[in-house]
């Protein structure tokens, strides 16, 4: 029927059975038992294995970050995909390792030499250096040991940090490929500048809020030679070269081709007509300050302007005048002040709420400055990793999700690469004394001689870590992990970073392995989110420290929530409660394993054949291998919310609610019977055990090596869809199922207790439910009729008749009452969707999901009309 326990592990050692204490306690098993399968090399990759490959990267952590809720959520989704794919008989590599973080990390250890009293200046660039490298040996990486804590399936012996040896290597040698390619240049361009961190930061490294401000409107030229611009940042106006107007629009045609006067410099500026200009917005002109913003900058590319910068990287005003020396900010209002005094401030907002880009690591307002920088030339490179998910060589999941990746690598523009920081990979270009430049590869020698210097700048942090699917395997050495392990087979990452990241790797992969994308399929998912659908942040108060979560209710607890609300694409809402539901969950499992060990289960042994098993015990197989099934499809389409639901709702409401329920009477009875469901329920916990590993890998472990005797469930093979089936079996069970729920409502619509025991006889005869009576008198807490019974209710249902003895137990007056009163709204219930539903006016304008509503609102409302009628009938005659 289901893969047989035998057939799993062949030629592992097994381990003694144990007894499982009364409660689960994960803090006492999680760290043990993951120290036990580092040890025993269970997530080790052998290149040399003859198993078909799975690899999936880790998006390699912050050196200096530790473990949030969005690491713990997307650590949780690979490692379900590995852990399955490692007992399905892959050679698995999930690859681990971590990002320098350039400017966090320098930001980090500039922060400690502050205290003592000292900058990086004061050092020297060598000694910071060290002392960055001494930091991390002392202090970064803590969120190695905090991906222990979620039983993160990783190759340890293969961790690698994008500052090492191999990777610096690499990077040095696609720089170089690139230069000689003339995909990397040098140029003067706009980029986002943060005057405290004295650096060029990459646009995801920009965080844009809401701040007030003013938008002041100032009147440039005279009379009908005039023109108003509205600004945010009046300071700019100093650097201003030009104004633009839309060529069409008739109100400044006269103006095109002529010069302006530009208050307080002295200087004149000409009026161009540029299509960038929106004639509806404002007033349907703009200043144009090309050397301070990055839309300015393209029309004066356009109309040949020049560049004059006014700010240097401190953003201090150097533009002569009284505004010379003063802070930008400070400039905004002094030059406000002299425009007003001018009379040329013809409207102010304020305050005016406007969208600011602020450096997110020291949240400072970034500048738009022009500056000389390194750049990637990306449109070749764009090109062709549009080109692979276009012709199905790289797959896009969610589906949906490809017009975004489009959107970003249609439209790129190139690339800035260098930073100015000490802590990075440096730029590997000498410049000589004569304005030479040389770019030098990684096994070759610099130029030496007087006059030769090396680039200041380091690169990019996105640089490197866009090598990681291919670096991390030795490249651009050809190694044996390269060749069994490249391409990844997966990307597991979310949204957020489908540009930032996901296309610089696929733009690298393409182009240093000759054409090969970095992985078949990136899956992408969503956001963690509160409870409440709000981002997490720490100004909201509603971050949560994954740990302390941990700590409370197990790391397997965590992982099932995180997994369970995981749809594709799609952001994750999650609170406590959640986890604390996942936390019940974990013990439901404990106790009905627990329970199932006290009364005969085992897997010794072959399955009985089906002639031998009791309805409950076929059906539970045929649902068992339709779980199977359900469940590996759901994973091929990297839908974790579904999967965790399929196997919750098996688990808890099949498993242990029903089967173990229906067969307590077989087991407390013993005999062949007892024996034979015994077996059944050992096979049904072994593989509902090892379909639930891969998301909560501890519990399961503790569980099924108890119930097993053998190793690991780690390297368990995965369950395998028998196809057996009986409809038969099923039909049986619903009907026993059908009525217990049945009676259990009427029981409860009754005010009875649940374990309240109540007299009943059973009319069982001429349908499937005859040989269950046993098991329904269990489930639904019936005695005996005995004497001087009384049926004062009896239930008709799924063919049978149910007749309890109440007296004494409720106020047939009072329940009557009740009852009628539910009978009415649920009858004007029917009658208004009835009338809804007959009204050909509103079915032709209503959309179709609201129709469904009203007839499943319908639908309902005849069942409730059905069911309480018969309770009606049920009770006895006043």
């Amino acid at each position: 029927m289901t893969e047989n326990s035998q057939q799993q592990q062949a030629g592992n050692p097994t381990v003694p059975t144990q007894s499982l204490p009364t409660q689960y306690a994960p803090a006492e098993v999680e760290g043990k038992l993951y120290e036990r399968w580092v040890e025993r090399g269970y997530f080790a990759a052998d290149p040399k294995s003859e198993k078909p490959p799975y690899t999936i990267v880790i998006p390699p952590p912050n050196v200096t970050g530790s473990l949030h809720l969005g690491h713990a959520f997307e650590h949780t989704l690979i490692d379900a995909l590995t852990r399955r794919k490692r007992m399905q008989g892959y050679e698995t590599l999930w690859q681990p390792g971590m990002d320098h973080a350039g400017i966090a990390t320098q930001n980090v250890v500039e922060r400690e030499l502050a205290k003592e009293g000292k900058s990086r200046h004061d050092l020297g660039r060598e000694a910071f250096v060290e002392r960055v490298w001494q930091w991390k040996a002392e202090s970064g990486g803590q969120i190695s040991g905090q991906m222990r804590r979620l039983g993160d399936g990783v190759d340890w012996s293969r961790e690698r940090f994008t500052m090492d040896e191999g990777l610096s290597q690499a990077v040095q040698t696609i720089f170089k490929r690139l230069y000689d390619d003339e995909l990397i240049y040098r140029a003067e361009r706009i980029i986002n500048w943060c005057p405290r961190c004295l650096t060029a930061i990459s646009d995801i490294e920009v965080e844009y809020q809401d701040d007030q401000g003013e938008l002041v409107s100032i009147r440039y030229g005279e009379g009908d030679a005039s023109i108003v611009v509205a600004t945010t940042r009046a300071e700019t106006m100093l650097g201003d070269t030009a104004v633009a107007v839309h060529p069409e629009d008739e109100r400044y045609a006269h103006l095109v081709g002529t010069e302006i006067e530009l208050p307080l410099t002295g200087r004149r500026i000409p009026v161009v007509a540029d299509e960038h200009v929106d004639p509806e917005f404002g007033t349907g002109a703009v200043k144009v300050t090309p050397a301070h913003d990055p839309n300015d900058f393209e029309i004066g590319q356009r109309h040949g302007l020049p560049n004059l910068t006014v700010m240097d990287e401190h953003a201090v005003i150097t533009a002569h005048g009284p505004f010379q020396g003063l802070d930008r900010l400070e400039a905004r209002s002094a030059i406000v002040g002299a425009l007003r005094a001018e009379g040329r401030i013809v409207a102010e907002k304020r305050p005016y709420a406007h969208s600011v880009g602020h450096c997110s690591r020291c949240k400072t307002t970034i500048e738009p400055r022009l500056s000389l920088q390194w750049w990637v030339k990306v449109a070749p490179l764009a090109q062709a990793a549009g080109d692979a998910v276009r012709d199905g060589r790289v797959n896009i999941h969610p589906k949906e999700m490809e017009s975004r990746y489009f959107g970003w690598v249609d439209n790129l523009h190139d690339w800035c690469i260098s930073r100015q920081l000490w802590w990075g990979h440096r730029i590997p270009v000498w410049y000589g004394p004569t304005g030479e430049v040389v770019c030098v590869g990684p096994d070759e020698q610099p130029p030496t001689g007087e006059g030769w210097t090396q680039d200041t700048d380091v690169l990019d942090t996105w640089f490197s870590s866009g090598l990681w699917p291919f670096s991390t395997l030795g490249w651009p050495e050809q190694t044996e992990s390269l060749e069994k392990f490249y391409p990844n087979s997966v990307l597991v990452t979310g949204y957020d970073i489908l540009f930032f990241w996901v296309a610089r790797m696929m733009m690298f992969g393409l182009y240093a392995m000759d054409g090969t994308p970095p992985f078949h399929t990136i899956a992408l998912h969503g956001m963690v989110r509160d409870q409440f659908g709000k981002k997490m942040s720490k100004s909201f108060g509603n971050a949560v420290n994954p740990l302390d979560w941990m700590d409370s209710y197990g790391s397997d607890a965590v992982r099932f929530t995180l997994a369970r609300g995981a749809n594709p694409g799609v952001d994750v809402p999650i609170g406590e409660d959640w986890v604390q539901a996942s936390r019940n969950f974990a013990n439901k499992i404990w106790n009905a394993t627990r329970f199932a060990l006290m009364n005969g289960a085992t897997v010794e042994g072959e399955l009985p054949p089906a002639e031998q098993m009791s309805a409950a015990d076929r059906w539970i197989l045929s649902r068992l291998n339709a779980t199977v099934a359900e469940v590996d499809a759901y994973y091929e389409d990297y839908q974790f919310s579904k999967l965790s639901d399929a196997l919750y709702h098996f688990a808890w409401d099949e498993v242990f609610d029903w089967y173990v329920e229906l067969s307590k009477t077989t087991y407390f009875a013993g005999g062949e019977q007892a024996r034979v469901s015994g077996r059944v329920l050992g096979e049904v916990l072994d593989v509902t055990l090892r379909l639930l590993h891969p998301v909560v890998p501890f519990v399961t472990e503790t569980l099924w090596t108890t119930l097993t005797g053998r190793e690991s469930v780690v390297i368990a093979d995965w369950p395998k869809d028998s196809g057996f089936r009986d409809t038969a079996a099923e039909q049986e069970i619903e009907l026993v199922q059908r009525v217990v729920t049945e009676v259990r409502r009427f029981r409860s619509d009754q005010g009875l207790q649940p374990g309240q025991k109540v007299p009943a006889r059973l009319t069982l005869d001429g349908t499937a439910l005859a040989p269950h009576e046993a098991a329904i008198r269990q489930l639904l807490r019936l005695q005996p009729e005995g004497e001087g019974f009384s049926a004062t209710a009896t239930l008709p249902v799924a063919g049978a008749t149910v007749a309890l003895d109440l007296s004494g137990t409720i106020d047939v007056g009072a329940e009557r009452k009740r009852l009628a009163k539910d009978l009415a709204a649920a009858e004007k219930e029917k009658a208004q969707a009835l009338g809804k539903l007959g009204n050909e006016a509103f079915l032709a304008k209503a959309p179709d999901n609201v129709v469904d509503k009203i007839r499943t609102r319908l639908a309902k409302a005849e069942e409730d009309i059905a069911r309480i009628t018969a309770q009606l009938d049920g009770l006895p005659q006043e």
